[in-house]
């Protein structure tokens, strides 16, 4: 018959002839018994393998405490290991840039720095993203860090020889723990006793607000108030879960109560920490709205920020008087703010009043409406391009209207400046407290997986329905930059347009509602679907 030959390099594999048989093994001689196996060497083997401790990971990324440690041998480098454990709590603590991606083990990879190297000045770097070759810092605004130096770097000079020495001390303590969460092991090392520790104590997330807020202490709010109306003038305009709305001179006040215990309409006040991401944001959106120089991105469709201020102590009579004739027009859906205890806590937005919100206000025609979706496409991809913006909340309670005289209005996109016919309509979007940017230094992020009950909202409703398309998107990570979720607000915003049977508009107009619709559907960000055929006659070189 055949013989088969398989070539490979460097291998036999020509076929073998059959193996002999194994020969058994020889039979016991019937005057011996059979000895018993010793396990000595193995069993001494395993005690040396015990007589280390080994570090353990949980395989859950998205709990902080999911490291833990045996018994401390002296060889172990403790202070190395704890002055990167303090990066950790202080990125705990402010939960800013360390989000749900952001685990223990990707802190720990940073460069070897010693606790008397952290003695000698303060280290906010966890706080800091690196910046992208891509951004051109157009803000002017100060980074969070920077803030946070100039505001208590001297708070800690007095400490750093006394906390030196205690630092040695109860780190020598440490050694002798056993089978400890890493958290509490490092609260053993005592974080007040350390410089950075220091600045956790004087530096809480109210103080963080002040000092972006260019405060030293809160101000009264009639005091604030008082500076664009008289108190008597003063009228609220809307409400909404956390805070009431009023109207002063020509800005609108957004009062926001803070880190109280008494619940707001139901819910849980919010925390410092929570605002500071709105404010700084808030702030950066405004530099959008220069377009001079070398600026690469700008547009006016954001609402502009005048001012934010923190506030405490009750609520002011004129303030209680204009909520309460609200409350005989409209039947409030919110407590009364008279309630609020003697030491309440507040942060007050400033800003241009920007009309009506869309779920109110009366369109038209179908040229109003294309004009509301183009501004609101052209403003996304402004932000988008400058600072990775996301709204993450753009219903129709976000978006103001109003009319005016002009005719177009001025964007200018990655350097190009683009006109867009308006029809005599202005756009302006508001509240940035579920927004994401990126500012060329620090990363601001809402958490949104830490609100699951955004995202248990009627099944057919659209807005709790986009809520859930976002979370699909990000995979509930809410830190990385996913513009696809603007594009889910747009094709909201069609939905909604579609919806309103108040303005005129034929079944054309409808049909490319409903293709436009379809097309946003492939986009992955406003930037591409600013592109799109239904805005191609709106958008032109130059003002008419």
């Amino acid at each position: 018959g055949r013989t088969s030959i398989a070539v490979g390099s460097c291998l036999d594999v020509r076929p073998q002839g059959k193996q002999a048989r194994r020969k058994g093994k020889p039979a016991l001689p019937k005057s011996k018994g059979v000895q018993p196996v010793s396990f000595e060497k193995e069993r001494e083997y395993f005690q040396e393998v015990d007589a280390f401790e080994l570090l353990e990971e949980s395989p859950s990324p998205k709990h902080f405490s999911t490291w833990a440690m045996g018994n401390q041998n002296d060889t172990v480098p403790i202070p190395h290991l704890c002055s990167r454990l303090e990066k950790w709590l202080l990125s705990k603590k402010f939960n800013y840039s360390c989000g749900p991606s952001s685990t223990l083990s990707k802190i720990l990879e940073t460069p070897y720095r010693n606790l008397e190297s952290l003695q000698g000045e303060v280290n906010f770097s966890i706080l800091s993203t690196p910046k992208k070759s891509s951004f051109k810092d157009t803000s002017g605004f100060p980074s969070i860090q920077s803030r946070f130096n100039e505001e208590f770097i001297t708070k800690d000079v007095h400490e750093r020889d006394i906390n030196s020495r205690k630092s040695n001390a109860v780190s020598e303590s440490v050694k002798n723990e056993s089978c400890e969460d890493i958290e509490v092991a490092v609260k053993k090392l005592s974080l007040a006793s350390t410089s950075a520790s220091s600045v956790v104590d004087h530096v809480n997330p109210f103080s963080t607000l002040l000092a972006v807020c260019g405060q030293s202490a809160p101000t009264k709010l009639l005091d604030l108030f008082s500076k664009y109306s008289d108190p008597e003038n003063i009228v609220k305009v809307g409400e909404g879960t956390f805070g009431e709305a009023f109207l002063a001179g020509n800005t609108v006040c957004k009062v926001v109560p803070i880190d109280g215990d008494l619940k707001v309409n139901g819910e849980a006040q919010k925390k410092s920490e929570e605002l500071l991401e709105e404010v700084v944001l808030s702030w950066t959106l405004n530099h959008l709205r220069r377009n001079e120089g070398d600026t690469l991105n700008a547009c006016t469709t954001f609402v502009e920020t005048f001012e934010i201020k923190v506030c405490q102590g009750p609520y002011d009579a004129a303030l209680i008087q204009a909520w309460e004739d609200w409350d005989d027009k409209h039947c409030s859906e919110n407590d009364n703010p008279k309630e609020f205890p003697e030491n309440q806590r507040y942060i007050v937005f400033v800003l241009q009043h920007g009309g009506k919100d869309l779920e109110s206000f009366v369109l038209l025609n179908i040229n109003e409406a294309r004009s509301l979706l183009v501004q609101v496409t052209a403003g996304l991809a402004v932000a988008e391009a400058a600072y990775e913006f996301e709204h993450r909340d753009l219903h129709w309670g976000n978006v103001l209207l109003s009319r005016n005289d002009s005719v177009t209005m001025n964007f200018l996109l990655d350097g190009k400046q683009m006109f867009v016919r308006t029809f005599g309509l202005s756009v302006t979007i508001i509240d940035f407290t579920l927004s994401r940017i990126n500012t060329g230094e620090d990363i601001f992020f809402l958490d949104l997986s830490q609100d699951p009950e955004l995202f248990s909202g009627p099944k057919g409703d659209k807005q709790f329905d986009t809520y859930r398309k976002m979370k699909k998107v990000t995979e509930d990570q809410w830190e990385g930059s996913f513009p696809k979720t603007n594009v889910l607000w747009l094709v909201y915003l069609v939905d909604m347009l579609l919806l309103k049977k108040t303005f005129d508009r034929s079944s054309k107009d409808e049909r490319d509602l409903r293709s436009l619709k379809k097309r946003l559907d492939k986009y992955n960000s406003a930037k591409e679907a600013i592109f799109d055929p239904f805005f191609s006659d709106l958008i032109v070189d130059r003002p008419l």
